[in-house]
């Protein structure tokens, strides 16, 4: 998704969506974004030296620093491809590049569900599980770029990931029913009562409370942000996440860390990225749009 917003996180242009087609090459990919920035400034009617620059929110692992798509599975064709470079080159504009959960959890800490918070933790939850750390508005990054990137980490024999996660959802519901389905047939069966469906988002806040303990533990957030297409299952998994998180955190977050679902809904995640871009500038310039 394709939008862009001014100093104040208000969107000026109705977002253009485009398949990415991740599995085509790396051509291909980068017309469809060139089509998509392109219509947006278009739709703006302002010139390149009118807009603050352009931020990009893709899934990792990233080199941050050189603006590259490491070794990513879910983009075969752009695997150590300098995204941030292309992308300048064409528009002589400047360019930011993030995670994706990074910039959605700085979008709803700027201008969302966690607004006016210091310390904030958010998990992306969909295909796979994201983490963001956001201190006093900054995204942070860690050494290398990596920090948050809990999906690896080992978990009863497997990775978290394997558990959290709209795979994990589906294997869960296998083994319980015998039956496939994927995390949105399984949201929607829970929504008609279906006691396997019911049982397997339980299951679910069961594990996700795990990952959240770990970050809670360490970090000592005010706020943890739930975003991410899973998230819109929180009323069947809210239960069994409170039931176990509060047992395995230290006494003092158990009773103050408020646990949120993001509000800024399909556009935080081109929020989060332009907003990239207004951390980089002086506010007080005359420059006032920033694209994602």
């Amino acid at each position: 998704m394709t939008g862009a917003i001014d100093v104040t996180g208000k969107i000026l242009t109705e977002p253009v969506k485009i398949q990415t087609g991740a599995h085509e090459e790396a051509e291909q990919i980068l017309k469809r974004i060139y089509r998509s920035i392109d219509h947006t400034i278009s739709r703006l009617n302002l010139s390149n030296d009118k807009i603050s620059g352009i931020g990009i929110g893709s899934t990792g692992p990233l080199d941050i620093n050189k603006g590259m798509i490491l070794d990513c599975p879910q983009l075969p064709s752009l695997q150590y491809f300098n995204i941030k470079e292309n992308i300048e080159n064409r528009y002589h504009i400047p360019v930011a590049l993030n995670n994706d959960a990074n910039s959605l959890i700085l979008a709803e800490n700027l201008f969302g569900i966690a607004k006016n918070h210091k310390n904030v933790v958010g998990f992306t939850l969909g295909t796979g599980i994201g983490c963001a750390l956001v201190f006093n508005e900054k995204i942070f990054n860690g050494a290398t770029g990596t920090a948050g990137e809990i999906w690896a980490s080992p978990y009863l024999g497997k990775t978290i990931e394997n558990f959290v996660s709209g795979q994990g959802v589906s294997d869960m519901y296998y083994k319980l029913s015998g039956n496939k389905r994927n995390a949105k047939d399984i949201y929607q069966l829970a929504q008609k009562g279906d006691n396997k469906a019911l049982q397997t988002w339980d299951e679910f806040g069961k594990h996700l409370s795990i990952a959240i303990s770990w970050t809670i533990n360490l970090i000592d957030p005010e706020i943890v942000v739930l975003g991410g297409s899973i998230a819109h299952a929180e009323i069947f998994f809210r239960k069994s996440l409170e039931k176990h998180l509060r047992k395995q955190i230290c006494s003092l977050p158990a009773d103050t860390v408020k646990i949120k679902v993001a509000k800024l809904g399909d556009y935080a995640g081109f929020i989060g990225a332009a907003s990239l871009i207004l951390q980089q500038i002086d506010h007080k310039i005359d420059i006032k749009t920033s694209v994602s």
